[in-house]
């Protein structure tokens, strides 16, 4: 057997290439949209990828299950169960619980594993030459290490009122299920820590079903389901915005896109010719603070590029990306990633453009002008992080949610942006500079400044 971990670090994603060498077959599950990764790894295992499969519909990437199979011939399969209203709308074979899915010499038993959705499935992986005792599962987004999947996304993202409450019902159910595999059984998840999918998820790659039975919080309840409920709808983080987007591309007939695409590269005063188009400054905070192109939105080049375009974005206008050349390429994938496919071009130099500077300030300044009238401190970090510490005086804002907020409570108010270390600081000054607030400032050291100087903080009753 031939087996490979694929991991996004951006999107906190993993996909797997499982191939039996005997045969030359190999199957993919859950991959990414930018499939020549996996066109690699065959043609240098010398291997034909016959089969892809996800292990749900996912709502925090696109997945390339339909480019792969285009590219490959390779056959698609999908979970059937959940119901009518879970079911995939372009064509594939179905997979229901105790199928099993035959690439060479291995097979892989499908478990139906609803909770962090209704149609979740999970892949028991036999290696049959060796033994026909299970050696590996592919939870996807059930079981991660040290964590499981959350049920509330459904409601969160795609507005699918109770199905939390079904959801946790179901997750609860479904670990039983997991629990009786043995103990020696590797667990490969879908994701890793980052992710918007759980909220403890743990920073290695694997682990196994007894390990998971013994660390991870989930397996702690016995027959308490109720004290199991609270914990698991406790302490979310926020669902991403492009999350409803993602889960409704991902079920149904879509353009598909077999390659990455090189987007041509313009002058500034090209790219603001253009109609509708959003500008994205992908440059360090350090640098927009400098000079930046007003209207323009600080959407740093870094492992969390996407998930913050994915708040942040119209998936409807063209978008027109600030950033060195060198990094065009990784930019599109990221973006692809995520079905933003409406990059229009990309800018790479700004120097002679009209330029604005932020207003910074230091800790002492913020902690002069914080409560007097009319400054306002806004913090923009996510709930959690401020109900357990923030500075005093300070009112919460995130900032993924300010595209669909009322803005009119800032109306004659200075404000002061902070977060914990500056970067969605600057994205939320950014945004509200781009709609037209001129009474802004960043406080670019942000919480963790304030903490590490010894200044007070205060906690959310």
């Amino acid at each position: 057997m031939y087996f490979e971990h694929i991991y996004d670090k951006t999107l906190s994603q993993a996909s797997y290439f499982i191939g039996c060498q005997a045969t030359g077959e190999a199957i993919v599950i859950d991959a990414k949209r930018d499939v020549d990764t996996y066109l690699t790894i065959a043609k240098q295992q010398k291997m034909q990828i016959t089969h892809v499969v996800e292990t749900h519909i996912h709502a925090d990437f696109l997945a390339g299950t339909r480019e792969l199979a285009a590219l490959t011939g390779a056959k698609i399969s999908l979970s059937a169960e959940g119901g009518d209203d879970w079911q995939y709308q372009y064509t594939h074979a179905d997979l229901r619980e105790s199928d099993r899915l035959l690439v060479g010499n291995l097979s892989f038993e499908v478990i139906h594993t609803p909770g962090h959705t209704p149609e979740s499935i999970s892949l028991l992986l036999r290696d049959h030459p060796s033994s026909d005792e299970p050696v590996m599962i592919f939870t996807g987004d059930f079981v991660f290490v040290g964590d499981i999947g959350r049920p509330d996304l459904l409601e969160e993202a795609a507005g699918v009122v109770g199905s939390k409450d079904i959801g946790a019902a179901d997750m609860f159910a479904s670990l039983k299920k997991f629990s009786a595999l043995p103990d020696y059984v590797q667990v490969w998840p879908g994701h890793g820590a980052g992710s918007a999918c759980g909220k403890a998820l743990g920073a290695v790659a694997s682990s196994t079903v007894g390990y998971e039975k013994i660390r991870n919080w989930a397996f702690q309840y016995g027959d308490d389901y109720e004290g199991f409920k609270d914990a698991l709808l406790s302490d979310q983080p926020e669902a991403p915005r492009y999350f409803a987007t993602m889960k409704q591309l991902n079920r149904v007939e879509r353009n598909l896109l077999t390659e990455v695409p090189v987007h041509p590269v313009k002058t500034w005063k090209e790219a603001l010719a253009l109609e509708s188009v959003q500008l994205v400054d992908a440059r360090h905070k350090n640098q927009y603070a400098a000079g930046h192109i007003q209207g323009s939105l600080n959407i740093q080049h870094n492992n969390a590029m996407a998930t913050w375009c994915g708040w942040m974005l119209s998936y409807n206008d063209a978008i027109v990306i600030i950033a060195e050349e060198a990094a065009h390429e990784e930019i599109t994938r990221k973006l692809m990633r995520i079905g933003l496919d409406n990059i229009s071009a990309f800018v790479t130099a700004i120097d002679s453009a009209p330029l604005v500077s932020s207003v910074v300030l230091d800790t002492e300044e913020v902690e002069n002008l914080k409560d007097q009238d009319p400054y306002l401190l806004v913090d923009v970090r996510n709930r959690n992080e401020y109900e357990k510490s923030h500075i005093p005086g300070a009112v919460h804002a995130f900032v993924g949610h300010l595209p669909s907020a009322d803005l009119r409570i800032f109306d004659g108010k200075k404000l002061i942006i902070q977060c914990q270390s500056g970067d969605r600081a600057s994205i939320a000054y950014s945004y509200l500079e781009s709609q037209g607030f001129k009474d802004l400032s960043i406080y670019p050291g942000s919480f963790a400044e304030w903490k590490k100087l010894g200044k007070p903080v205060a906690v959310e009753n």
